[in-house]
């Protein structure tokens, strides 16, 4: 008996479960209107639909650039910007020999920092 009656509860939950998840329309209804919206045009292509950012300038890049360095040689740009391009040219004029120099000055800096106790040890110090 307590079989029969679990088995009726089983059959009815999923009817109820069934005719929540039926559609109003049949695939083949919901395919023919998706059909005849995009050959009317309804539908946006791709990203066609998404917002275009506006540009930012209306100059060409090689007059934005021209007139950067411009700016930068005569000394109107941000300090960082100057400093940065400073420390470009520096990287780019260096010799190998400089180069392994400057590594080996900061190599005995760190290790002088370190024996000093300057550096701290593991992540626990933080």
């Amino acid at each position: 008996m307590n079989k029969l009656a679990l088995a009726a509860v089983v059959v009815a939950a999923q009817a109820l479960a069934m005719s929540a998840f039926a559609q109003d329309k049949s695939r083949a209804e919901v395919k023919a209107e998706a059909a005849s919206a995009n050959k009317a045009g309804a539908l946006p292509k791709g990203e066609a639909a998404a917002p275009v950012a506006a540009a930012k300038s209306m100059k060409d890049r090689t007059d934005a650039k021209a007139e950067a360095a411009a700016a930068t040689k005569a000394g109107t740009t941000p300090s960082w910007k100057r400093e940065d391009a400073a420390n470009r040219q520096a990287k780019v004029t260096m010799t190998k020999e400089e180069k392994a120099a400057a590594r080996a000055k900061r190599k005995a800096e760190a290790a002088a920092a370190n024996k000093a106790g300057a550096i701290p040890k593991g992540e626990a110090s933080k």
